[in-house]
């Protein structure tokens, strides 16, 4: 079992100080703006949660693109609310037993909280990037997330077809963290433009 407090607390952090005129601008997710993916985290919120509850989404599919015409005008807030309730969810120790469902895909239950942190580790220093915030994750949460994207193969788009973007190489002696950043697709140097 995992805490996911120490990445859910960071990400509320973030998303408290990104004013409304950085929703357009550019993360380091290809194609996705600031607002774009703050609804792709608050809908992940919600899906790992109800993962974590072994409940049946109401879109149990794919969920769609994400854009920042679906945040609400209170998306700070609920998206808070949001993340308290994954973090509680998930510290059941029943969560991270038998198998789950999260976007569509079955998986075993410790795989989804492995992704769920995953997920909230990496978009919480994309959006800390896009908007200029300094961000540096608790050392348990990096070495989760660094054997989960270290086990997706390096050189197989298709398995990495909607997780990770192509390795971008980062030298073997860097810290762990830029090493998962790497592996998941990431450029550690990135900077908004």
């Amino acid at each position: 079992m995992l805490d996911l407090a120490p990445a859910a607390r960071q990400m509320r952090a973030l998303v408290a100080e990104i004013p409304d005129d950085q929703l357009a601008a550019p993360t380091p997710c290809e194609g996705l703006a600031v607002g774009d993916l703050l609804d792709h985290v608050m809908g992940l919120s919600l899906a790992f949660r109800l993962a974590a509850e072994k409940e049946t989404s109401p879109a149990s599919g794919p969920p769609p693109a994400p854009s920042a015409a679906n945040l609400p005008p209170d998306w700070r807030e609920q998206l808070a609310g949001r993340l308290e309730a994954l973090v509680s969810a998930w510290r059941d120790p029943a969560a991270w037993e038998g198998d789950s469902a999260v976007g569509g895909l079955e998986l075993p239950a410790e795989q989804a909280g492995m992704v769920a942190v995953d997920e909230l580790v990496l978009h919480g220093w994309d959006l800390a990037r896009a908007t200029g915030q300094s961000y540096e994750a608790d050392p348990v949460s990096v070495e989760a997330c660094h054997a989960f994207v270290a086990q997706i193969p390096r050189d197989d788009p298709k398995a990495r077809e909607g997780l990770f973007g192509p390795v971008v190489e980062v030298p073997d002696d860097a810290p762990l963290f830029d090493r998962t950043l790497g592996l998941s697709g990431r450029d550690p140097s990135w900077t908004a433009r």
